[in-house]
């Protein structure tokens, strides 16, 4: 759904898909994120790529705020509450400095621990 803004100089529409990908670019960004998780219809946790950007990604979009959700897999060893807090902070910091909306939360399901970057790729690999 794109939900649009009603200005004196006009509309400004920004849709769910362009907050998607502001969330899992900055997602993607983060230390200790090792991939975005597609949820259990994916099966599998899918590497975050340019291209699915927006796998474990959720948003709601209204005029003026957003609402993100986010579910991922953290690399071992690194401090759970630590990663997920930096990744709020980065996801919250993107979207509004490129959107404009007031993001009013981040909440984020981890949902893995991956031991090597490299298993995912190869699980993801074996599961085509």
């Amino acid at each position: 759904m794109t939900e649009q803004l009603q200005l004196e100089t006009g509309t400004i529409r920004i849709s769910d898909d362009v907050v998607s990908k502001i969330a899992g670019l900055a997602a993607l960004e983060t230390p200790g994120i090792a991939a975005m998780s597609g949820g259990l219809s994916e099966g599998w946790a899918k590497r975050l790529s340019g291209k699915n950007v927006q796998k474990g990604v959720t948003v709601e979009v209204g005029q003026l705020e957003a609402a993100i959700d986010l579910r991922i897999i953290v690399l071992y060893e690194t401090p759970i509450h630590e990663v997920c807090r930096m990744l709020q902070q980065n996801v919250r910091e993107a979207v509004e400095s490129m959107t404009g909306l007031r993001v009013v939360e981040v909440n984020v399901k981890v949902e893995g621990v991956a031991f090597k970057d490299d298993e995912i790729e190869d699980s993801a690999s074996r599961a085509k």
